[in-house]
């Protein structure tokens, strides 16, 4: 499986959101109002207020601080080189992301676990926001469906089917991945950026994410997995 792809020209990346504001007291009147409406179907029985901590999710109310790529370096030898773009100026983070990507050749194919559904399209969207120019790998407007350079781990597990999501964690799992026991998850992400400013461990994070990912294309492809010693992280 995937054996038609060169390693070498595959990206693999994750990203971290968090809301753009601490707490929904610091949203402007008029994005209160639109919160409101945005959510008032999907949190149930809790107040618009209660549930602005999971405003990182959409992409209109949240904000990246860290973008994490990995690049699949050597020959026979395989190894893993990881850079984070993170910071709190998300226009000037995604600017250095943009900038790495123009980089490369448009034939680049980026790789994330449900990254068609999140990943790619928040990246796209924040970016238009801050009016900045889709990179050539991320414009897809236009294209067919077999001319898009993305591949998501998660949509390769599917196999066609339509049944629900299913985590990285319980993937690297069943595929006998060794993943580091993290101190956080990815619902920890907000509080600990905006309460606790600790935005290298949740870098960290992100990273680890990566490695997971691109240990399991390894796993599809039924590939032996990168040693740790071979994982190379880029400050």
């Amino acid at each position: 499986m995937l054996e038609q792809y060169d390693l070498s020209n595959l990206l693999v990346l994750d990203i971290e959101t968090v809301p753009q504001y601490s707490t929904h007291d610091e949203l402007p009147d008029h994005f209160k109002k639109l919160w409101d409406l945005k959510t008032q179907r999907i949190r149930k029985d809790e107040t618009a207020e209660d549930f602005y901590e999971s405003a990182g999710i959409w992409a209109e109310f949240g904000k990246i601080i860290c973008i994490s790529v990995g690049i699949f370096t050597g020959g026979a030898e395989r190894g893993l080189r990881i850079k984070s773009f993170a910071g709190h100026d998300e226009k000037n983070l995604l600017e250095r992301f943009s900038a790495m990507l123009n980089g490369q050749p448009p034939s680049l194919i980026l790789v994330a676990h449900n990254g068609k559904e999140f990943d790619f399209p928040y990246i796209c969207r924040r970016m238009l926001i801050h009016g900045l120019p889709l990179p050539k790998q991320l414009d897809i407007a236009g294209k067919k469906p077999w001319e898009i350079g993305h591949l998501d781990t998660m949509e390769l597990w599917k196999f066609g089917d339509y049944k629900s999501y299913t985590s990285l964690n319980l993937l690297t799992a069943i595929f006998n991945i060794p993943t580091p026991k993290d101190d956080i998850d990815g619902s920890m992400v907000g509080g600990i950026y905006w309460n606790e400013n600790q935005l290298e461990r949740i870098c960290t994070y992100c990273q680890k994410d990566v490695v997971a990912t691109a240990q399991l294309l390894r796993r599809y492809r039924g590939e032996a997995l990168i040693p740790d010693e071979n994982i190379t992280i880029v400050a």
